[in-house]
């Protein structure tokens, strides 16, 4: 153990070996330091070796050799005394050379900061220049932007006071418009010396301005009267480029702009009544007359004047009450108005409904464009109102003059039609400048339709049946007008209509049903009564199928009626050809053939055996025959022939059941007809319809 603790012992020292070549040179300070650290690292392994008693041997032999060592650091420090005293020598001079470059960055700094000073003096200064040149380059702007709103330069006032009124004129009228609204912008402004000094010049060019541009706008307006000119062509390519002038007006002069406003009122005023004027008269010479305050359903006897005056009077007549090709005008809406010097060079006539579009259409187009212009040029619409005070009451004049006259619903009827769609025309157009008049229109129309309605259903009650009567069962002309009629009204109700005709068509009705009855009664049978409601009931089917789903109501009241009526003409039928079957089965055979009304016996059953047996043949030719003859409509026929024979072979099959059980029923078999025999009969002439 001790060798162990001796070689590292050994081997820690060995690496403090002393050279002394190494200690007779110059040792410098620095190498001087790490010795002596190395040798505090010697006094800590001291401590060490102080720990126990083993190692006090050891500790005092490396005592011995520090003793050592130190003494021989001694002499080479003494050796290098003098490289010492040189070297200290050189730190003390350095020392000095150090203080002087001291002692001259003082000086340095000391100037520096004298120099800081005069900077930040200079750079107060600077800003203190800068805002004085800033307030006085905004003094410069504000004051030249005043000087230049103000000033009139020579070439404007040339411009305004001797130049002719066109784009350049334009360009200076707003130069001066701009100077005149500065000086009226800001009240500082009107205390200014130099804006006292050069208003009077611009309230001179003010005026200069607002009596030239009136002058040469109203000069415009009144070109509009010469004969040939149109109007939208001018508002279009001349006025509106120069809607500058009567803004400049508007604003600067308020009067002159009245007085402009007023002159183009009167002169479009005059001009478009004079143009609405003469359109109407040059349409009045277009108009077809229908109907007349005696042209109603119930007065029979235009109706059977008019046959010897022609054909085309008639048809006039008819058309009266029926829509037919009338009814295209509502498709036409958009389409152009009538030209009427075109419409005389081909002797054309229109009813009043197509001459009442045409007139409203152009209605609508001058109004349109006439809004749009003085809503752009004048921006005031209520300029338009009076523009068209004019032309709307000779519009309304010649209204009220026609309906006074007019007795002719369908006609009335379509002009409420295209009057809603006119108001629609307007509404999608967006503009209401004619909702006024459109309103009015309508106003003017329902009460006149109202009073002619009244008065067609006054004629039916008030007519005279007796002088209307026909001797025929055919359907009656009053009624196929009335159906025409109420099936036009029908189909004008769904187009455009507001719920306002359905009672009145229900009192037409009700009117229609009264005479029908009163005719009715002038005929010497049952039979030919019923005919005759059957025939009418069925044409005015046909007719209101020809209407639509919309007048399914009213279609089903007829075939109700129709249906009534067929069966009493039926009983009346069989009565008057099969009469002693049909009353034998009625008093003695019930539906149920069990039970009997009255107990027939062979002596009452006879007779009618054999009279049917005999004669049955030639009863059902004569009835088919009949009925052929007397029904308007071939299918209406046919189901009158299906229903009487299905009623006379129903009615002897009971009748051949009662002789079966009649006793002594079984001698009357020979002459009963077979039932086959009476069914082949039967569909042989089913066969011929």
């Amino acid at each position: 153990m001790a060798g162990v603790q001796e070689r590292q012992y050994e081997e820690f020292f060995g690496g403090f070996y002393f050279d002394e070549d190494a200690l007779s040179k110059d040792i410098s300070l620095d190498g001087l330091d790490k010795e002596l650290e190395e040798h505090k690292n010697y006094d800590v392994l001291i401590s060490i070796l102080t720990n126990g008693e083993k190692q006090r041997d050891m500790a005092t032999m490396v005592e011995g050799n520090l003793g050592h060592i130190e003494q021989d650091l001694i002499q080479d420090y003494i050796k290098d005394n003098d490289s010492l005293v040189l070297l200290h020598d050189q730190i003390h001079d350095c020392d000095i050379v150090l203080s002087q470059i001291g002692s001259l960055l003082s000086g340095f700094q000391v100037h520096i900061r004298s120099l800081s000073s005069e900077l930040r003096s200079l750079h107060e200064k600077s800003l203190d220049l800068g805002v004085r040149l800033k307030n006085r380059k905004l003094a410069e702007t504000k004051l030249a932007a005043f000087v230049e709103e103000i000033v009139a330069p020579p070439g404007l006032v040339n411009a305004i006071i001797d130049g002719e009124v066109n784009d350049d004129y334009i360009k200076s009228l707003n130069m001066l418009s701009k100077k005149l609204r500065f000086a009226q912008v800001d009240p500082l402004l009107n205390a200014s010396k130099a804006l006292k000094d050069i208003k009077q010049e611009l309230e001179r060019l003010r005026k200069k301005a607002l009596s030239k541009v009136s002058a040469y706008v109203i000069g415009i307006f009144s070109s509009m009267r010469k004969p040939g000119t149109n109007i939208q062509i001018l508002q279009q390519n001349l006025l509106q480029k120069y809607r500058h002038l009567v803004l400049f007006l508007k604003e600067h002069g308020i009067e002159k702009y009245n007085d402009v406003c007023a002159a183009y009122v009167d002169k479009m005023n005059k001009v478009l009544s004079e143009d609405f004027r003469v359109y109407l008269e040059a349409l009045e010479s277009l108009k077809l007359d229908i109907g007349v305050s005696t042209d109603v359903i119930g007065y029979d006897a235009n109706v059977v004047d008019l046959i010897p005056r022609g054909r085309e009077q008639l048809r006039n007549h008819r058309f009266m009450f029926s829509l037919g090709e009338r009814s295209n005008i509502l498709k036409e809406i958009d389409q152009p108005g009538l030209v009427p010097c075109i419409s005389e060079a081909n002797s054309l006539k229109y009813p009043y409904e197509v001459i009442f579009r045409s007139l409203q259409k152009l209605l609508m187009d001058t109004a349109s464009s006439e809004y749009i212009f003085i809503k752009a040029f004048f921006r005031d619409e209520s300029m338009f109102y009076r523009v068209f005070e004019g032309p709307v009451a000779v519009i309304d004049e010649n209204m009220k003059l026609t309906l006074a006259n007019s007795h002719d619903a369908i006609c009335l009827m379509l002009m409420i039609c295209i009057t809603k769609k006119h108001q629609l025309v307007m509404s999608n157009r967006r503009l209401p400048c004619l909702d006024t008049y459109l309103d009015k229109a309508l106003i003017y129309l329902w009460p006149r339709f109202k009073t002619v309605f009244d008065m067609y259903i006054q004629s039916l009650y008030q007519c005279d049946a007796k002088m209307l009567w026909v001797d025929g069962t055919h359907p009656h002309h009053i009624v196929r007008c009335y159906m025409e009629f109420t099936a036009s009204l029908i189909q004008l109700n769904a187009e455009c209509g507001d719920g306002q005709l359905d009672m009145s068509l229900k009192r037409l009705r009700l009117a229609v049903d009264d005479l029908l009855v009163r005719f009715a009664e002038k005929f010497a049978t049952q039979k030919l009564k019923h005919l005759f409601l059957l025939n009418n009931c069925d044409m005015a089917i046909s007719i209101l199928k020809e209407a639509g789903e919309e007048a399914k109501e009213l279609r089903r009241y007829f075939e109700e009626k129709l249906e009534s009526n067929l069966v009493s003409f039926v009983d009346e039928l069989l009565m008057e050809y099969f009469g002693d079957l049909i009353k034998f089965v009625k008093n003695h055979i019930s539906e149920d053939l069990i039970s009997y009304t009255e107990c027939p016996n062979i002596a009452d059953v006879e007779p009618v055996v054999k009279n049917f047996a005999v004669k049955w043949r030639t009863a059902l030719e004569l009835m088919h025959n009949e009925v052929v003859t007397c029904c308007s409509n071939f299918v209406s026929g046919m189901a009158i022939l299906k229903a009487a024979m299905a009623q006379l072979l129903n009615d002897y099959n009971r009748l051949s059941e009662c002789v079966k059980m009649i006793p002594g029923g079984s001698s009357l078999n020979r002459n009963l007809v077979s039932i086959t025999s009476i069914s082949y009969e039967i569909r042989k002439y089913s066969r011929t319809l």
